[in-house]
């Protein structure tokens, strides 16, 4: 932001140094980043943070140093002359696009002559780097550089059926600006329209075919505020910015409009002639106010850690401009002023009174009681996974959300729907956001394998976004793995990060193991665990045709678990069990069962009939011997791990549950031991 320092003494009369006034500034927020001589007149150039849209004008860097060196503000009061003649007979105004466009006000000026601005106007702009083009558009430059507030002419004669429409631009609608560039305009823009066209693009651009030029005689006098993220996307859309959406986007004072109105008009007249039609046309003369905020003594000295006297802190704030009610010895209530819609919080008004009262006022040395936060249970089940996935070999991968398209893109187990496209792709490539972890997986599994590195195992927590109709998309927080060929490797990762987190409960949901599928994966490796109708993982191997495709080298197995879900029955608190001072027994089982038997199905079987005296059933290893067993048929070797909390468990009661299991087993499923 470029100053005048000769166009800010209107507005505040400083007698010290330009040098000092510069360091304070800097020490209150306004980096000094450098100062030039322009026609005599100093010009400096300060770092304006984006919060402080207050500041985009002299009158907002007038009055930071009116607070800080205390010496009074002055600011103009325009009070044009009007004609008996009212707008409302010549112009009517209608708002169609609220949201984009809260507040739109419009004044008309007849008879004026359009020439050159006088040489004080005209040098101060050239000043600080603004073209004079003639004394109307000088006017409303002048004016959006004194107080913030952006600001357009239009040639009213080129306003078609007398009425101003505030609307949405059509889609594919064409625009005419004044750099005479056509652009083509969506929906989400707000356009300033009259009965049959738009004239502006609103908050960026006025358009070509109403602009200001020698031959107009009749003004309309724009002044509004527009929505900061509609600016923002339209501007960045067109790659359009301009002074007035670098304002707009960045927020107005909305109870500024009509004094910079006001204020313009009157420079025209002064310097273009004509008359002022009498009224003002606006869609919403509501004044904004923001709301009110307790500020507690105890606070200042907590975040600051010092002593600042409460009388000290109440007049900064006063002379920033907020309104002090309700004064206690140890609070007060605040209500900022609309020009500082950047002082929502308690702690922002302590900011304000610190960069004031002065940071150097606070020793480097300054105790300020800190308490180490608790983690949060998202923070507690993340170490947890990671802790387990690290231990199994996997290595974690962070990757961009978007993917480009290829084959790997049709991997969705979590939604059925077509993937979100972006316009403009932030990444080559990139145009789509992903509805699984595992693409990106696949994506650094392939990065790895060309620089030589096969033997990697990878696992990613990030979000997902699955398609929602045309509302925004769902967010669903995901552990992505991916590894070697075997399934037991994913699934092994899975169930212990489901035993640490969910443990052993009667509130944890009961899960269910099911096929699943999906022509991503090989046939029948595909498995799911359900709880109730909601999936909370899956794993399978990835088909070799798609495999092929990706050029992968070999087999590899995935899996993806729901962590949205993991979370929610979370047991935080480690559960623990007594410790059994009586020895285990194990014993060894050869079982010989059909092919398609699974594994989850024989320990259901063991589980229920072994009873109590069964601790753990552990699986060892399949193998097949069609010759002596014949075709169809698998062995599966597995060890009962037995033992009593009691008392040492004799070989009797061992043999007793070895045999009520074989027992079940040939009954329900068919299985023979092998001798």
């Amino acid at each position: 932001m470029l100053i005048s320092w000769d166009w800010l003494s209107d507005y505040v009369k400083i007698d010290c140094p330009l040098e000092e006034i510069v360091s304070r500034w800097a020490m209150s927020g306004l980096n000094h980043e450098g100062t030039e001589i322009v026609e005599g007149v100093p010009v400096i150039d300060l770092e304006v943070t984006s919060n402080r849209a207050d500041c985009l004008g002299h009158i907002g860097i007038a009055r930071e140093a009116s607070v800080l060196y205390r010496v009074p503000l002055v600011v103009p009061q325009p009070r044009p002359a009007t004609a008996k003649s009212s707008i409302a007979s010549v112009l009517q105004l209608e708002n169609l696009f609220q949201d984009a466009c809260p507040r739109y006000t419009a004044r008309v000026i007849r008879g004026v002559k359009i020439g050159p601005s006088p040489e004080w106007l005209a040098k101060r702009l050239r000043a600080i780097g603004i073209k004079t083009i003639n004394n109307v558009v000088d006017a409303t430059n002048y004016v959006m550089m004194e107080c913030g507030q952006p600001l357009h002419a239009f040639d009213l004669a080129h306003i078609r059926g007398g009425k101003i429409i505030v609307r949405p631009a059509a889609d594919k609608e064409n625009f005419l600006a004044i750099d005479h560039k056509t652009y083509v305009l969506d929906s989400q823009m707000v356009v300033i329209a009259d009965a049959e066209r738009a004239v502006a693009l609103g908050g960026v651009m006025g358009g070509a075919e109403s602009e200001v030029s020698d031959t107009t005689t009749d003004l309309l006098i724009e002044s509004a505020s527009f929505a900061p993220m509609s600016i923002r996307r339209a501007a960045r859309k067109l790659k359009l910015h301009s002074p007035s959406s670098h304002r707009y986007e960045r927020r107005i004072d909305p109870n500024q409009l009509d004094w910079a109105s006001r204020r313009c008009c009157e420079l025209i007249l002064a310097t273009a002639g004509g008359e002022l039609l009498d009224g003002v046309l606006d869609t919403n003369p509501v004044q904004t106010n923001l709301p009110e905020i307790e500020l507690r003594k105890s606070q200042i000295v907590r975040v600051l850690g010092i002593e600042i006297p409460w009388e000290t802190s109440c007049d900064i704030l006063k002379r920033l401009g907020c309104e002090i009610t309700k004064v206690g010895e140890q609070h007060c209530t605040v209500a900022p002023p609309s020009f500082r819609q950047d002082l929502p919080r308690e702690v922002d008004l302590i900011e304000e009174v610190a960069r004031i009262y002065g940071y150097e006022q606070i020793p480097e040395d300054a105790m300020v009681p800190m308490v180490a936060s608790m983690r949060r249970p998202k923070d507690i089940v993340m170490s947890t996974l990671r802790n387990v996935a690290t231990a199994a070999g996997f290595d974690e991968t962070l990757n961009p959300s978007l993917i480009g398209r290829g084959p790997a893109d049709r991997i969705s187990p979590w939604s059925s729907e077509a993937p979100l496209a972006t316009m403009v792709p932030l990444l080559e490539g990139a145009s789509i956001l992903r509805r699984s972890l595992i693409p990106s997986l696949i994506a650094a599994r392939l990065h790895n394998q060309s620089q030589s590195n096969r033997d990697v195992r990878l696992f990613e927590t990030a979000n997902v976004y699955l398609p929602n109709g045309n509302q925004l998309p769902r967010e669903q927080l995901n552990l992505g793995c991916i590894a070697e060929s075997e399934l037991r490797i994913v699934r092994g990762v899975f169930e212990e990060i489901l035993h640490r987190v969910w443990g052993v409960g009667s509130d944890t949901p009961k899960l269910s193991e099911t096929k699943v599928s999906w022509d991503f994966l090989e046939s029948g490796s595909g498995i799911a665990w359900m709880a109730g109708e909601t999936m909370l993982c899956w794993i399978g191997s990835l088909s070799r045709s798609l495999s092929q495709s990706l050029k992968l080298d070999g087999a590899v197995t995935l899996g993806e678990t729901n962590l949205d879900l993991l979370l929610q029955h979370a047991q935080l608190v480690p559960r623990v069990r007594d410790v059994v001072p009586f020895p285990a027994i194990e014993r060894d089982l050869n079982l010989v069962v059909d092919e398609a038997l699974q594994w989850q199905s024989l320990q259901g079987v063991i589980s229920q009939s072994a009873g109590p005296l069964c601790v753990d059933i552990l699986f060892r290893e399949i193998y097949r011997d069609t010759n002596r067993d014949g075709a169809g048929k698998k062995r599966v070797l597995l060890t009962l791990k037995l033992q009593s909390a009691t008392d040492t468990l004799r070989s009797e009661q061992a043999d007793e549950v070895v045999a009520s299991v074989l027992g079940a087993c040939r009954s329900q499923l068919g299985a023979q031991l092998l001798a």
